[in-house]
């Protein structure tokens, strides 16, 4: 496969795993919105979600002040930025539009109708309607992960693809899981108590692990079961853990194919192989969010590596 066609299935599934995630920090910043004042204490969650993305220098730089319409109007549509979910589904599709023969007809017809339904979403005038956009870009990503899924060969093309979105996954939900450190609890707030419950059920909802961590724990919402969940528990699609083991089946797929191994295969087992003897206990040590941000550059550096040695 050309090293151009592989660059491109790859960074299509990262766009478009991206705008889910994007409107999955979206939703549980607008459930935190959406608590009595009285109750929420001094809100800064718009403030977070912008955070959460790796935007805050470049929404700050635009002058703009993080209330809910201009961060919505951000994250959601501005072109100025390159992560917005507009931005992204654009992008996916361009590239989409560029490996057409490499795609099948379910896969184009699924991004190509993500993209002409955004138009059917130019305004967001009430919470209603960002609800029902939200749903409409996750519902849009599910469509297309799935399309991919049931109808692609299991080849290069489907593996270069699949390391687009377990990256980008793995990315998002260390993200989203930091969402936290950015939250501030009121003075009068204690750690364990209700206002800090309701956020820890927020950011399990986001990634709709909610009914997935009482089925493992059985237990009432707690920071460190939520981190375990997340982090450590490979039995959820969306965990560290579980992406990387995907990761690395790719990887020993694509070495298969090609007839060699390399820097990607090497930094991606030494990653996983850190989450798979991590302990609870050696998180919370050390810090979540050190954690979570040390994750998120090893993350960046394997992207950086499997292009170096594939895609460049």
């Amino acid at each position: 496969m050309l090293s151009r066609t592989a660059d491109n299935l790859f960074w299509l599934a990262r766009y478009v795993e991206r705008a889910e995630n994007t409107a999955r920090i979206l939703d549980a910043a607008n459930r935190l919105a959406a608590m009595p004042i009285a109750y929420a204490g001094e809100s800064n969650e718009w403030e977070s979600a912008v955070a959460a993305t790796g935007t805050l220098g470049l929404f700050k730089s635009l002058g703009r002040e993080a209330t809910g319409e201009s961060v919505v109007d951000f994250l959601a549509f501005s072109a100025d930025n390159p992560s917005s979910i507009r931005s992204c589904l654009e992008r996916a599709r361009v590239n989409a539009r560029t490996v057409r023969t490499a795609l099948t007809s379910e896969m184009w017809e699924a991004i190509n109708g993500a993209w002409l339904g955004l138009r059917d979403f130019n305004r967001l005038g009430d919470r209603v309607r960002l609800n029902a956009f939200l749903t409409y870009v996750k519902e849009a990503s599910l469509r297309f992960d799935g399309s991919a899924y049931r109808t692609m060969l299991r080849n290069d093309a489907y593996f270069f693809s699949g390391l687009g979105s377990f990256i980008e996954r793995a990315d998002n939900t260390a993200r989203i899981l930091d969402v936290k450190y950015h939250l501030l609890l009121p003075e009068q707030e204690s750690v364990g108590g209700g206002l800090d419950f309701f956020q820890w059920s927020s950011i399990l909802r986001s990634v709709s692990a909610n009914t997935a961590y009482h089925w493992v724990y059985r237990e009432s919402v707690k920071p460190w079961l939520v981190a375990d969940l997340l982090v450590l528990n490979e039995q959820l699609p969306r965990s560290l853990s579980a992406c990387y083991g995907r990761i690395c089946e790719f990887l020993d797929e694509l070495s298969l194919a090609y007839g060699r191994q390399g820097p990607a295969q090497r930094v991606a087992r030494s990653t996983r192989n850190r989450l798979q003897n991590a302990t609870l206990e050696d998180v919370f040590q050390g810090g979540l969010h050190e954690f979570l941000t040390e994750f998120i550059g090893e993350n960046s550096r394997l992207g950086q590596a499997i292009t170096d040695q594939y895609l460049a």
